[in-house]
């Protein structure tokens, strides 16, 4: 059945997929955004605003029956202050919104991050949230005022998704393919033997547009359903890349340090989650999503590495624009060779 749904930071690349997704069904979008994408289809509304502006958010709300929440700082921005004004107030912010214009339900994004590094695996959608960083420990709060929302009768779904990957959206592994494209080797840290799970930005959108039709509130963890250890996806990786790159291990309280200093100088994309959390082991339990949602993983962690590395190849030199690959500028080619020598 066709909705109205409004989608927090829907210029950005995950809103943006996911707004795809919606109009696919049938809804009807509207995105509330600094910024407006150049791509927006001319069915989608656009308000622009500030997501801890209330008369903004107000606006946005009018008439929408299902919000989708994914406005926040991420982890780059290592910015204490701004998670906690814009991760924390502005979804409560918005909370309030919604609850004054009768929403009828409120899907918020999550992260993997409110869990730190876990005590055991797999991780259940009610295993107690550890935040080891200032980010995860924002969205944790995030996740507190939803639930504080549903004690106040307002419906809303938690969906927590593993580490993201797409077209367009690489992270840190744009370094990585960077390096397998020309040949060069990639690094884990120790062993590799670490098992770590992630989910195909497709996946992800379907989960929320799922979770967006069912009534009640609920909490979800998303990720793959094929997974294995770090050091088996890039060796895989490295085999579909076909370049002579091979996988090499580091020792990880140098390698962490590595990627401490090279983000402090500003000379790569690591957040304090990516130094803690390489060598880790972290995976979901994602049956609560395939039972109570219908929802199933279409990629493997082989399958979306394939998939984003040669998205990747494929965009390396292209303009910038909204796909542009952008970490290959002279000054960023610079700070990973000297990443390199860092960490060798």
């Amino acid at each position: 059945m066709a909705q109205t749904a409004l989608v927090t930071g829907g210029s950005g690349y995950f809103g943006s997929l996911l707004v795809r997704r919606l109009r696919e069904r049938g809804d009807a979008v509207r995105v509330l955004d600094l910024n407006d994408a150049a791509d927006r289809p001319s069915d989608v509304d656009f308000v622009r605003g500030d997501i801890r502006d209330a008369n903004a958010v107000e606006h946005a709300c009018e008439d929408v029956e299902v919000v989708y929440h994914n406005v926040a700082q991420v982890p780059l921005a290592r910015d204490a202050a701004l998670f906690e004004s814009v991760n924390v107030g502005g979804t409560e912010t918005l909370l309030r919104g919604c609850a004054d214009a009768g929403v009828r339900k409120v899907v918020y994004t999550s992260s993997s991050a409110v869990f730190g590094v876990p005590l055991e695996n797999p991780v259940f959608p009610d295993t107690p949230p550890r935040p080891a960083e200032e980010y995860g420990r924002a969205k944790h709060a995030g996740e507190l005022l939803c639930r504080a929302a549903v004690s106040r009768g307002l419906d809303v779904s938690i969906v927590r998704p593993r580490t993201i990957l797409g077209h367009g959206r690489l992270g840190i592994f744009g370094i990585l393919f960077d390096w397998i494209a020309d040949g060069a080797d990639v690094f884990v840290f120790g062993s590799g033997a670490n098992v770590y799970q992630f989910v195909h930005a497709n996946d992800l959108a379907e989960a929320c547009a799922l979770a967006g039709k069912r009534a009640g509130p609920a909490t979800y963890n998303i990720g793959a359903r094929e997974f294995g250890t770090m050091r088996a996806a890039l060796e895989n990786l490295c085999a579909h890349a076909g370049t002579g790159s091979r996988v090499r291990s580091l020792p990880v309280g140098p390698a962490a340090l590595g990627m401490r200093a090279s983000a402090r100088l500003g000379l790569t994309p690591f957040g304090p989650y990516h130094w803690i959390m390489y060598s880790k082991s972290l995976w979901f339990d994602t049956s609560a999503a395939e039972r109570d949602l219908g929802w199933r993983a279409e990629y493997s962690t082989d399958a979306m590495f394939a998939d984003s590395y040669d998205w990747f190849l494929a965009n390396r030199d292209a303009p910038a624009g909204p796909n542009a690959s952008h970490h290959r500028s002279p000054a960023k080619q610079g700070a990973l060779t000297l990443l390199k020598k860092i960490m060798r």
